[in-house]
């Protein structure tokens, strides 16, 4: 029975790691399809974030309703659902390469907001539902099958290095089919993309549907929900840990975002690569990417001794250096990374220093959401499943504070927009070293 008991563990946990891959394959679909969308109006970086925006926003309206449905329906149905939902917004964003591109629908900060653009926004909405789903099935799961606590933060971040991975290849690979971003540059260049990303999600849905996936929250027949004297709300490591979240998200997506419109941008603002712009910055935006799965691998090999709250006090620090020494240094001082060229393949490119240091912050921002997660949980007993419901309402900080981003850089430039990045790095700097401190405990949790 024991030896079942493991097996059905092991079974669930190689699930869960492989649905956080599908999450960030999903996500990271949206920044580089942006410098498609940005240079069809013009060179707007805002316009550009939209699609990140709209994927981030379902989180808000789908939050605390996916966690609801881990009560109601269970983790499985929740994933299959979030599966089909996922293809159904892949297959939204394909119709946007077939409709719409000579109707102008409204006008928008002087740019005519075309049908297809619209059509595209929708699908990346979509898209969102289907990624809050599993984000909701896949965090609190690693935690439970890991027994909390640093185990549990080993599992997550385990399951993170997958995630790196899949947001590693993703920039790359559209990065590739677009090449140098041009006026005839369009949804149809990364078409072969969606088809392969739908047809992942319908091998997904075969998949977990023959795999058994434990349900401990699962509520069977018509048992009266139980009403709790407090809230997640109530602890103030939760709640700052709630704006953590939301600021994590933001800081995540936000640097290679903006560094990847920076690189793919010819014009005078960007970084002056003139011929690959698109395929360089999906390139060694994908380094970022790998980084994160070489800092999340690392972290789950020493979460088990070393605190979540030591983890996250470093690589705040740390990335803020990063990233004030990437404002300061001139476009003009370059270095060879590797690059993407379409007609000679993988080669290194010349690019500015910047870029390097900013890629780096991969490192940092790969133990940072298993840390803030498993930091804001701590001690909350039956508030557990609440908190996480919440939590994934506050990802819409990846949408929010990435276009923020924009709207900085379209004003002052890309380098000055990271002034906001450093901003948010000192917000989870003091979370670590003072606002995780669990000063609730008087509340009572079994």
């Amino acid at each position: 029975m024991i030896q079942e008991k493991k097996n059905g563990n092991i079974v669930a946990i190689i699930t869960m790691f492989f649905i956080f891959a599908m999450i960030s394959f999903v996500t990271n679909l949206a920044a580089p399809f942006g410098t498609i969308w940005k240079n069809q109006y013009e060179g707007a970086n805002t316009l550009g974030m939209m699609g990140n925006m709209m994927n981030f926003l379902a989180y808000l309206f789908m939050g605390i309703p996916a966690g609801n449905m881990l009560v109601k329906i269970g983790y499985k149905k929740t994933a299959l659902i979030a599966m089909a939902v996922g293809a159904l917004g892949l297959f939204t964003q394909y119709l946007s390469s077939l409709f719409g591109a000579n109707l102008d629908v409204f006008m928008l900060g002087g740019f005519a907001i075309k049908l297809n653009f619209i059509i595209y926004l929708l699908g990346a909405f979509i898209c969102g539902f289907c990624v809050c789903m599993l984000n909701t099935v896949v965090n609190p799961m690693l935690n439970l099958l890991g027994g909390g606590g640093n185990k549990g933060n080993q599992l997550i971040q385990t399951g993170g290095a997958l995630n790196s991975l899949s947001g590693t290849l993703t920039p790359l690979f559209v990065g590739a089919l677009i090449g140098t971003v041009t006026a005839q540059t369009a949804m149809t260049d990364v078409a072969p993309l969606l088809f392969i990303a739908m047809g992942v999600f319908a091998s997904a849905f075969i998949i977990i549907s023959f795999i058994a996936i434990p349900e401990p929250h699962l509520r069977k027949g018509n048992v009266e929900k139980e009403k709790f004297a407090h809230s997640p709300w109530h602890f103030r490591h939760t709640l700052l840990g709630v704006v953590g979240i939301f600021i994590y998200v933001g800081i995540e997506i936000g640097i290679p975002g903006t560094l990847n419109f920076y690189l793919a941008d010819s014009s005078e603002k960007g970084a002056g690569l003139l011929v690959d712009g698109a395929a360089i910055g999906g390139a060694i935006s994908a380094i970022y990417w790998l980084l994160m799965l070489v800092g999340r691998s690392a972290s789950s090999a020493i979460s088990g001794k070393i605190s979540s709250r030591t983890q996250l006090i470093v690589v705040s620090a740390t990335a803020i250096c990063f990233v004030l020494i990437a404002i300061i240094t001139p476009k003009e001082v370059t270095l060879s990374m590797p690059g993407y060229s379409v007609d000679k393949g993988f080669q290194m490119a010349q690019v500015p220093v910047s870029a390097l240091f900013l890629v780096l912050c991969g490192l940092c921002t790969s133990v940072m959401w298993g840390g803030i997660f498993n930091l804001a949980v701590e001690g909350l007993g039956k508030y557990t499943a609440q908190a996480s419901g919440i939590f994934m309402m506050m990802v819409v900080g990846g949408g929010v504070l990435p276009l923020v981003q924009q709207f900085i850089s379209d004003a002052v430039g890309y380098m000055a927009s990271y002034w906001l990045i450093i901003v948010l790095l000192a917000y989870l700097l003091f979370y670590g070293l003072v606002g995780c401190k669990n000063v609730n405990k008087d509340i009572p949790v079994e």
